[in-house]
């Protein structure tokens, strides 16, 4: 009589090898993200300003980079009395020395590019790449508990083939 029990043993057992060495990829490349984030950050040797919530520290992990993300917002708002990017308006009067407008021919006051704008453009910029670093490490992170949980998996379908 043949063994029904066999095809079993070796479905389990070569599951627990596949879901282990999936683990270690996975655990590898949640550890590369991380060190390769942790580097590239660090090498542009940012630090937090005195009114940051987390003050005069390197920028280099999730926490620092949320809080150089978080003031650079503050600064930027201080700068433009408290106006995003799409409050304010793409053209102002130019002005003189005096703060006088500058009129045209015509009376009518001469337009030049809203300048504050510009400061928007860069702290958007900044912004987005100091929160595209923390979504590294989130995702780099969740790429090593799943490694964690595909080792586990491994193990447990190990001991089952054991069972069998």
């Amino acid at each position: 009589m043949e063994n029904t029990t066999q095809p079993i043993r070796k479905l389990l057992a070569t599951s627990s090898f596949l879901a282990i060495v999936a683990g270690v990829a996975f655990i590898g490349a949640g550890v590369w993200g991380i060190t390769f984030t942790y580097t590239n950050v660090a090498r542009e040797n940012i630090t937090t300003p005195d009114d940051a919530s987390i003050p005069g520290v390197p920028v280099a992990g999730p926490f620092t980079l949320k809080a150089q993300a978080d003031i650079i917002r503050v600064h930027t708002l201080r700068a433009t009395e408290g106006k995003t990017f799409a409050e304010m308006p793409r053209q102002v009067p130019k002005t003189d020395e005096s703060g006088n407008p500058v009129l045209d021919e015509n009376g009518k006051p001469v337009m030049v590019a809203n300048t504050a704008r510009d400061i928007w453009i860069t702290a958007t910029t900044l912004t987005t790449a100091l929160n595209l670093g923390i979504v590294t490490y989130a995702f780099s992170g969740l790429i090593l508990v799943f490694g964690l949980v595909s080792i586990w998996t491994g193990i447990t379908f190990y001991a089952l083939s054991q069972k069998y």
